[in-house]
């Protein structure tokens, strides 16, 4: 397996408020984690700049107006109770996309197999219309359109598994059968979406977790909801929201999970790519927010993605 990896300086330059669980010492965390001699074979990359147009693939150009306004010459803004932007966020923001996009051309070219995009903000929580959420633009649902636009796909499926809802690929892929969500999510918890109950155009499947519950509920989740909806799917393309909040050590929510879940997961994940997208799969980092728990939980996903 060829497996790449996209990141950048410019991450790091994304400020949030200090005591902000959202914090450039995330990537600093996973650098180091990756520097370990099992990962010399990662095909490293810097990313590149995102083109400004692909934000509108999931977000109106009255959004993309906003969130340009509400960057600040220096200093920081809230933009609302959670999300923040510093001089350097659109430039971080618009590199996140940049390399998504990169990355879904690379599995579709050939070029690798699979690709870990390790970047910041994060994006899950972007709705069409709204930054939440320590996020700012949705890269999941930007990449999955690009794939749409640029490569044919006619099936993404996006795979969740941070530990909060990804209300804003939700919101936007709501009546868009041609893109599959699947969420596995601690429920109740920020942002208070993620039901059942919530089906969209029969696109979306929801698989909520209780607070305590640990590998084997998350598991299961994924056999009896998750992987079903995939097979029945068969994407071409792939993408996962690689959150890692749901770790046992993790400070903003109570889900019990290892990094031998997210091995897992990521490997059921990588056996659906194969069999329906010629291996095909993007992930891309949401949350994470304790650095040991986040580092060695992608030091397990990347492992497998290379090991195949």
């Amino acid at each position: 397996m060829v497996t790449r990896l996209y990141t950048h300086s410019i991450y790091l330059e994304h400020l949030t408020p200090p005591g902000h669980p959202e914090r450039p010492d995330r990537l600093r965390a996973i650098e180091r984690v990756l520097e370990d001699e099992r990962f010399a074979a990662l095909d490293r990359r810097q990313s590149p700049a995102g083109d400004e147009a692909t934000i509108l693939y999931a977000h109106p150009k009255s959004h993309v107006d906003k969130v340009r306004a509400a960057i600040p010459a220096e200093g920081l803004a809230r933009i609302d109770a959670d999300t923040s932007a510093s001089p350097k966020s659109w430039d971080a923001a618009l590199a996140a996309i940049g390399a998504a996009s990169a990355a879904v051309d690379d599995v579709f070219s050939g070029e690798a197999d699979n690709v870990f995009v390790a970047a910041r903000p994060p994006g899950h929580h972007a709705e069409k219309a709204t930054a939440m959420g320590f996020c700012l633009f949705n890269t999941a649902a930007i990449a999955a359109r690009h794939a749409q636009r640029k490569h044919g796909a006619e099936r993404v499926a996006i795979v969740d598994w941070d530990v909060h809802h990804g209300n804003g690929t939700q919101d936007i892929f709501w009546d868009d059968p041609s893109v599959l969500y699947c969420s596995t999510h601690q429920m109740p918890l920020y942002p208070g979406t993620g039901a059942l109950t919530e089906t969209g155009a029969g696109n979306i499947v929801n698989a909520p977790l209780s607070a305590g519950d640990g590998g084997e509920a998350f598991r299961e989740a994924f056999r009896s909801r998750i992987l079903p909806a995939l097979d029945a799917f068969r994407p071409d393309l792939i993408i996962v929201s690689a959150g890692f909040d749901a770790h046992h050590r993790d400070p903003l929510a109570e889900l019990n999970l290892v990094e031998n879940d997210f091995d897992w997961a990521t490997g059921e994940l990588m056996e659906r790519a194969g069999r329906f997208a010629s291996n095909r799969l993007v992930s891309l980092l949401e949350g994470g927010y304790d650095l040991e728990g986040l580092a060695f939980s992608v030091a397990a996903h990347v492992s497998r993605l290379m090991r195949g």
